[in-house]
C-alpha cells in the first residue's frame, strides 16, 4: 500500500473491501480515472484500512475519499467510517453494498454521516461511479478545514486565552492537536519557534508560521476561513450563520441571489454544539450539531453562498435603496436586503466566584473541547431546556455523575418529552429542581458548588470539576438599536407586531404594512431566535430562514 514518492503529497482515496476480486476492481477504475491526481490506497478489511490511515496521519498526508463495503466480517463498514473520522473527520465518506442490503445501508447511514452509498456492481463507473466520486472530491476541495490538518496549539491547561483559541478552532471544525505547556512535544515546538512559555498560547498552522496569542480573525485565516467579502454589493445579506441564517443561505442562493453570510464566531450557533439533536426530520437515529452544520454549510457554498467568519457586525443603516451592514473594524458591507439571524446567547450566571472562575471549569454552552476531561468527574449542568438535556445525555456517558440544576420544579415545562424519558433512563444522571448555584469555589479550576435549594433555603456544598451554564436567552442586539423596533428584551419586532392600533411603525417609508418575517426597516428581515415570538427549535429556525428567502423575493419584485 505504498504509493511512488511522485505521488506523496496527493489527497488519497482509500477503499476497503474483503472480497478481492471487488477490492482490485474498485482500486483499478479509481487509478484509470484519478491516478494523476490522487493516491489510491486499496485494503481488504477495517483493521487493515485503520492501520494505513494511522500511517497516513504519522506522516501528514491528507484523505480526501473513503470507500467502505457495507459487509465486512469483524468490522463492517459503518463501523470503519466511524473509527475513520475520528483520524479524518473531513475525508468524504461512501458505502459499498448490495442490493439485497440497501435498507439496511441506507438505515445506517445517519448513524456515521455518510456522504453516499454506491450499489454493487456500478458498470459502468462512467455513468454509476465516477459522478459520485467526482462530487465527493469536490466536496472536500471546498472544505476549508482540509488545508490546516497541522494546525498544532500549545497552551496552559485552565487559562481562558488557551480555551478561546481551542474552542473556537473546534467550533469550525478545524482539526488541531493539542499539546500542554508541560508536555516535552510542547518544549520542542516552543524552542523551534524561538518561543517560550511565556509567550502561550501558540499556534503553529500547517506551513510552520508560529502565532503567538492570535486574535479570531488571525486564527481563521490560518484555517484558510474567508474574512474578506469578494464583493462590495449583494443581492442578499445574511447576519448570523445558526440554523436560521444557513437555511436562509441555502435557500437564497440556490434560488439566484448573490448570497452573503457573515458569522462572528462559527457557523452553527447554539445548535452546531448540541451533542445530538434527536427531533429533527429526516434524522431517526439524531444527528450532532457539528455534522448537521458542516451538512448545511457545504450545501450552501455548493450553491454558491459566500461565508465569511470572525465579522462583528455593529451597525445598519437604510442608504436610499440599499441596505448596508457595518463591522467592528469599520468596513461596511451593502445588499439590496438583509436577513438578521443572529440567535441567541446564553445568559450569564450572577452567582458569586463564577465569573473568576469562566473557562476554568465553569464553561456556557457545551464546550465540546472539554468533554474528554470530565471522564470519571462530577458535572453540574445549569439549565432545563433541551440543550441541557442533550449536553447531560452525552457527558453521562463518561463522566462520574451528571447533575442537572434547576429553578424551576421539574424538566416538563422546557424539555422534549423524549429527553426527559432518556435521563430518566440513565442512572448517574440527577436532577436538582427548585435550585440555583449560590456560589463557586475554586483557584486555579472550579472544585466546589454551592447549591441553594429555594423552598427550604437550604445550602450544600458539593464537589464540582465542571460546571455547563445553559440558562436564558439574550438577543444581543445593541447593534441594532435605534434602527430596529425590538421589544423590552431586545428581540426584533416583525409582521403585525409592529402595527400599533393599526398605526404602521416610526419612519415606516411602504405603502403596505409590514409583512410576516420583516422589520420595521423595508427589506430587513429577521428569521430565528433572535425575533420576538419565534419557536426556540431548530427545525422552526431552517423555516423562518427558508420562508424569509421567499419574501426577499417578493420585496425584489415588488413596484
Amino acid at each position: 500500500m505504498t504509493a511512488p514518492p511522485s505521488l506523496a503529497g496527493r489527497p488519497i482515496l482509500l477503499t476497503v473491501d474483503d472480497d478481492p476480486s471487488v477490492s482490485r476492481a474498485v482500486a483499478r477504475d479509481l487509478r484509470r480515472r484519478y491516478g494523476e491526481s490522487h493516491r489510491v490506497v486499496r485494503a481488504t478489511s477495517g483493521a487493515e484500512a485503520l492501520d494505513a490511515l494511522r500511517d497516513i496521519k504519522l506522516r501528514g498526508g491528507q484523505v480526501a475519499v473513503l470507500l467502505a463495503d457495507y459487509r465486512m466480517p469483524e468490522m463492517s463498514g459503518i463501523e470503519f467510517l466511524e473509527a475513520a473520522m475520528d483520524l479524518f473527520p473531513h475525508a468524504r465518506r461512501a458505502l459499498l453494498t448490495a442490493y439485497a442490503d440497501t435498507d439496511a445501508a441506507i438505515a445506517a447511514i445517519n448513524v456515521v454521516d455518510v456522504d453516499h452509498y454506491l450499489l454493487k456492481p456500478w458498470e459502468p463507473p462512467e455513468e454509476k461511479l465516477y459522478p459520485v466520486l467526482d462530487s465527493l472530491i469536490d466536496a472536500y476541495s471546498s472544505d476549508p478545514g482540509t488545508e490546516a490538518e497541522e494546525v498544532r496549539v500549545i497552551g496552559h491547561r485552565w487559562s481562558p486565552p488557551s480555551f478561546a483559541v481551542r474552542d473556537f478552532l473546534a467550533a469550525n471544525s478545524v482539526p488541531y492537536r493539542w499539546y500542554t505547556s508541560e508536555e516535552a512535544e510542547a518544549g520542542r515546538l516552543l524552542a523551534a519557534a524561538g518561543l517560550s512559555a511565556d509567550t502561550l498560547p501558540v499556534v503553529i498552522t500547517a506551513d510552520g508560521s508560529a502565532l503567538v496569542a492570535p486574535s479570531t480573525a488571525e486564527l481563521a485565516s490560518a484555517a484558510g476561513l474567508a474574512t474578506a467579502p469578494e464583493g462590495g454589493f449583494y443581492d442578499l445579506v445574511v447576519v448570523g450563520g445558526g440554523p436560521a441564517g444557513l437555511g436562509a443561505a441555502v435557500y437564497g442562493a440556490s434560488e439566484g441571489l448573490r448570497t452573503l453570510l457573515v458569522e462572528r464566531q462559527a457557523t452553527g450557533g447554539q445548535a452546531g454544539q448540541s451533542s445530538r439533536i434527536e427531533n429533527y426530520l429526516g434524522f431517526p437515529d439524531g444527528v450532532s450539531g457539528a455534522q448537521l452544520t458542516d451538512r448545511a454549510r457545504r450545501q450552501a457554498v455548493k450553491f454558491g453562498t459566500e461565508i465569511l467568519t470572525t465579522r462583528d457586525a455593529t451597525g445598519l443603516r437604510a442608504d436610499g435603496p440599499a441596505r448596508v451592514v457595518q463591522f467592528s473594524d469599520g468596513t461596511e458591507i451593502g445588499a439590496h436586503c438583509v436577513i438578521i439571524a443572529t440567535g441567541v446567547s446564553y445568559r450569564e450566571l450572577s452567582a458569586p466566584g463564577v465569573g473568576g472562575l469562566r473557562s476554568r471549569g465553569v464553561f456556557y454552552g457545551s464546550a465540546p473541547t472539554e468533554a474528554a476531561d470530565c471522564a470519571d468527574r462530577d458535572v453540574y449542568i445549569v439549565g432545563g431546556a433541551n440543550s441541557a438535556g442533550q449536553a447531560a445525555v452525552f457527558l453521562s456517558r463518561t463522566a462520574k455523575s451528571v447533575t442537572l440544576v434547576v429553578r424551576g420544579d421539574g424538566l416538563e415545562r422546557s424539555m422534549s418529552h423524549y429527553l426527559i424519558e432518556q435521563i430518566r433512563a440513565i442512572g448517574n444522571i440527577g436532577v436538582r429542581s427548585c435550585t440555583v448555584v449560590g456560589e463557586a469555589h475554586g483557584g486555579e479550576h472550579l472544585d466546589a458548588l454551592t447549591l441553594h435549594h429555594l423552598p427550604s433555603g437550604q445550602r450544600e456544598r458539593v464537589a464540582a470539576s465542571h460546571l455547563f451554564v445553559f440558562i436564558g436567552a439574550e438577543p444581543r442586539t445593541d447593534w441594532l438599536s435605534g434602527v430596529l423596533d425590538r421589544d423590552p428584551l431586545g428581540f426584533v419586532r416583525t409582521g403585525f407586531d409592529l402595527l400599533t392600533d393599526g398605526r404602521r411603525p416610526r419612519g415606516w417609508t411602504e405603502s403596505r404594512d409590514p409583512w410576516p418575517l420583516e422589520a420595521s426597516v423595508p427589506g430587513v428581515f429577521v428569521a430565528g431566535d433572535v425575533r420576538d415570538g419565534s419557536v426556540k427549535r431548530v427545525a422552526s429556525a431552517v423555516g423562518e430562514g427558508a420562508m424569509a428567502v421567499t419574501l426577499v423575493h417578493r420585496y425584489l419584485g415588488a413596484p
